[in-house]
């Protein structure tokens, strides 16, 4: 299945403890990229989430940005009533000893060690949803990487079949160019009234032939052309590989150019070359 490199997916988490919020964004690139943004206290998933990775991807710059915000009563501060009814009873009796002494202050109970306890978060259970929750995100990407991907190949598979097209008009119009040249060659002589030698007419025909025909293009071109159809439907990573044959088909195109003999041939490799790029511009976002 044809793949885009360029997909965004958006995931969140709402837990007793807090929220968690995945953002996986991806572009082209030659080779796989990942760039991981976590917050510190989540730093060592790094690892984990860079082996998910190379798993599920094999190329493409990668950004993935995790949010965590505990919520305000995970980070409440909890009072020991029992330890702190304790110590209130504790300073009323030593005032009465004191009375001259002022009254314990709230604060002050509040400062004194054992009295606040601090209620801690459970990171192991934040760190595997964390990682879960990261699994779905990149299942939310690969997805929209593949719908683009599909999107992508009808736009080439249109262009194909346009180059297609192409081959067949020129194979058709091939024996009327050349019927035309030698026509045109034996009214220039006529023009310069020179005896007509068949001979060394038929030996020009002969060489202006050779030096138009495409027909090795022409079959080197379909060829192509079905190759991409194919690579196109096949399952993994194709995006080299059809780089590679947008370089082939551009080759044939340059060929085509280079042997045309008349304004028809160079129009239709002009039109070729403008289809390829035009696959080529699409192909460098293929996976």
């Amino acid at each position: 299945m044809t793949r885009s490199m360029t997909a965004f997916a958006r995931q969140e988490l709402q837990q007793p403890w807090g929220s968690l919020i995945w953002e996986v964004r991806s572009v082209n690139h030659r080779y796989l990229e990942p760039h991981l943004r976590l917050p510190e206290s989540l730093r060592d998933l790094e690892g984990p989430l860079r082996e998910t990775l190379r798993k599920k991807l094999s190329r493409g710059k990668v950004e993935c940005t995790l949010r965590f915000v505990p919520e305000a009563q995970s980070q409440t501060l909890t009072v020991n009533q029992d330890f702190a009814r304790e110590l209130i009873g504790a300073a009323q009796k030593v005032s009465e000893l004191l009375p001259e002494s002022k009254p314990l202050d709230t604060l002050e109970v509040l400062r004194w060690p054992g009295v606040l306890q601090d209620t801690k978060l459970d990171m192991d259970a934040v760190k595997k949803a964390a990682l879960e929750l990261f699994h779905g995100a990149l299942e939310e990407l690969i997805e929209s990487r593949g719908r683009e991907g599909v999107e992508l190949a009808a736009l080439i598979d249109q262009r194909l079949d346009a180059i297609a097209e192409i081959v067949v008009d020129v194979r058709e119009k091939l024996p009327a160019i050349l019927q035309a040249q030698r026509d045109n060659l034996k009214a220039r002589l006529d023009e310069l009234k020179e005896d007509l030698d068949e001979g060394r007419l038929e030996q020009e025909m002969v060489i202006l032939a050779q030096k138009a025909d495409v027909d090795e293009e022409m079959d080197r071109l379909n060829t192509h052309v079905q190759e991409v159809k194919r690579v196109l439907k096949s399952k993994g990573p194709i995006g080299r590989r059809l780089d590679f044959l947008m370089q082939e088909l551009n080759r044939e195109a340059n060929t085509l150019s280079s042997k045309s003999i008349v304004s028809d041939t160079t129009q239709s490799a002009v039109e070729l070359k403008v289809l390829i790029e035009q696959m080529r511009e699409q192909i460098q976002n293929i996976e």
